[in-house]
Order: C-alpha cells, then structure tokens, then sequence
C-alpha cells in the first residue's frame, strides 16, 4: 500500500498546494494499493496514518527551499536526522511540519515506510490577518508537473506492482530538483 498525502493549510495561499494536488488525483480512478488522504493541518492524524504499516508515503506540501516560485522538488527526507532534530516533542494536532509528523511516528515506535516528499517552493503565503485562498499562478501550474513526480514515485515504489495512475499529456515542468 502507499499512502499519498497532501499537507497545508488552505487560507494560506501556496501553503495549499499539497491539498490542491490530492483533490485533483481524487477526481481520478485510483489504482488498487494507492490511498491518497488530504490532511491539511492535521498532522496527529498524518502520523496516525502512517503508523498504519504502509510499504511508502509520498507527502506532498509546499517546500521553500531558495528556487522560482513553481519549482517542484523530491525530497528524500533524512529520517536519523530527523529523529535527533528537535527535543521537545510536544503533541499539537493542527501544527503540522512534515519533520515534526516523521518525528511523532519515530517517538511512537512506528516502522516508516519508504518516505518521498514532493514540494513545490511557495510564491505566497497568507497568514491569518492576511488569509489568502487560492495558488499563486506559478504554482498552479505547478499542480500537474507534481502529480507526473507522483505517478514516477509510484512506480518506483512498486517494483513487484503494477500500479497505474491516470495522468493527463505530458507537461513540462520546468524546475525539477532531486535532492536528498
């Protein structure tokens, strides 16, 4: 099984993008094997989940890494990094950063799955006295170059499946980083 989840918060601008990339493969088929989930900002609920015994987990979230606004990135997190990164682990459900969600699942004594994180660098955020509820343009159009990063992600995870996921003609995505 692989879990797809998309993360953000949808009042914060780009922030959305990992729940805007989730709602568009749900208005697809999804092959056997394959659970996408939007998450938003409830990260409790995402280290629930991945407690369940995936075999991987694409998280999908806006990244700011320094690139254009738009430039999508996979990222394979560092997960011993993680695990020694930040003490305090206080549990606060709606406060979700991917490493926090990592550390939770390693603190609860869960196996983690084969971990991928496709992100896409933010051109704006909103806040909550400035909320803003739509992409940027640069990473709208971003959406269908990630959902190609996933089905490739998918595959790559399923060596001994065939798992087929429906993606529109080809798009350029300009930008593509892999980093570790």
């Amino acid at each position: 099984m692989i879990l797809i989840a998309g993360i953000g918060n949808i009042f914060y601008g780009d922030d959305a993008f990992g729940v805007e990339v989730v709602r568009r493969m749900l208005l697809r088929p999804l092959p056997e094997g394959i659970r996408a989930v939007d998450f938003g900002i409830r990260g409790f609920d995402l280290a629930c989940a991945l407690l369940e015994g995936y075999d991987a987990a694409i998280l999908v979230d806006a990244t700011a890494r320094g690139g254009r606004p738009g430039t999508l990135y996979v990222i394979e997190p560092d997960l011993e990094s993680l695990a020694a990164g930040e003490q305090e682990m206080g549990i606060e459900g709606h406060s979700l950063s991917p490493a926090r969600v990592l550390q939770w699942v390693q603190a609860l004594g869960g196996r983690m799955p084969h971990l991928r994180i496709v992100g896409c660098e933010p051109a704006t955020l909103g806040d909550d006295d400035d909320p803003r509820m739509e992409l940027s343009p640069q990473v709208a159009e971003a959406v269908e170059g990630a959902l190609q990063m996933i089905q490739s992600l998918i595959e790559e995870f399923s060596i001994q499946h065939t798992f087929r996921f429906p993606v529109p003609s080809p798009v350029e995505a300009v930008g593509i980083h892999t980093t570790r």
